[in-house]
């Protein structure tokens, strides 16, 4: 029996690469050939697609026509076109759960360094900054017994609002598109409108999926209604935010600071407005960026990879492609 033809768009770990090798026949690119057309050449055959980010569009299955299935090394899938799929019967998954404390642990450290200005006092100290003298210029702000907004309540919000409420005693407001009664139950959650989520909060924590009901979600509007002592921490998509408004509101103390991991253009250009910014921390989009995390997270899509290829059902098929299994 011939085994699958499978291409991976990215690489993997040695022990994932095994599996899938195990299991398919993976697809080498042409070296004669490059850029997208060694690409497209590469899956005219495949019926697996392991890729992270690729967009998954009528061109590119056009180019791929045994394609069964596609798997993403993300939990994100926004670069998925799935009325397309759907039409075609191509599956698609992603890697969710695994990754989800690792995040958590994340949008905490943001709220800390960006509340307590820990990369513009490491600055401070490295440039010989430090001088004698009142320490009233170094001062942050607290973050336990402060309140914290969640906009999305999926897994990773209620992890965050875990840490927050057990970790730090805080009170913890959200906004979701259905009420989360588990985490109300555990961690004291309070479900409210977007409103008065932005208005309570010390800190406001951007979590939902980029649709386009959430593209530019948080706005001019939004952020005018929150405190002017308040942080804005996202760690979800970029393009949910109006970033020419974040940067403004940054920039006239409209709002107190931010905590960035993502950004509307990645990598983030080095003249970008908010590169200028001591009260905004940025990151490279690492939310999930651990070795075992991420070691997880590429063993995940290397089986959902495999199980879709065989038709069975895979771990993790997203919701809008599910009923093709």
């Amino acid at each position: 029996m011939n085994k699958p033809k499978v291409y991976i768009a990215r690489p993997m770990p040695e022990e994932v690469e095994m599996y899938i090798r195990q299991h398919c026949e993976v697809i080498e690119k042409d070296p004669g050939k490059s850029g997208k057309e060694a690409f497209f050449a590469a899956i005219a055959e495949a019926e697996g697609l392991l890729t992270s980010g690729t967009k998954i569009d009528a061109v590119l299955l056009d180019h791929a026509p045994k394609l069964r299935v596609v798997s993403n090394h993300s939990v994100g899938y926004n670069n998925y076109d799935v009325k397309e799929m759907a039409a075609r019967g191509v599956i698609g998954t992603h890697t969710p759960k695994v990754l989800d404390d690792t995040v958590a642990d994340l949008i905490i450290g943001l709220m800390l360094s960006a509340a307590r200005r820990i990369p513009e006092l490491d600055r401070l100290v490295r440039n010989g900054g430090w001088m004698k003298g009142p320490d009233e210029p170094l001062y942050g702000w607290d973050v336990h017994h402060q309140t914290v907004g969640i906009i999305g309540m999926g897994r990773i919000g209620a992890q965050v609002a875990k840490r927050a409420k057990l970790g730090f005693d805080m009170d913890v407001l959200y906004f979701n598109r259905s009420r989360n009664e588990q985490a109300e139950a555990q961690y004291g959650a309070t479900y409210c409108t977007m409103d008065e989520l932005l208005t309570r909060s010390d800190f406001v924590v951007v979590m939902t999926p980029l649709t386009p009901e959430t593209e530019k979600l948080l706005g001019k509007e939004q952020f005018a209604k929150m405190k002017k002592s308040a942080f804005f921490i996202n760690a979800s998509r970029g393009a949910v935010v109006d970033e020419e408004a974040l940067v403004e509101a940054l920039q006239t103390g409209l709002i107190r600071g931010a905590g960035l991991d993502v950004f509307t253009v990645e990598p983030l250009p080095a003249d970008h407005p908010l590169t200028k910014l001591d009260n905004a921390v940025l990151l490279p989009h690492i939310g999930s960026a651990t070795a075992k995390t991420r070691f997880d997270m590429a063993m995940l899509a290397a089986k959902n990879l495999v199980e879709g290829v065989y038709g069975r059902k895979p771990p993790y098929v997203v919701p809008e492609l599910a009923h093709l299994i």
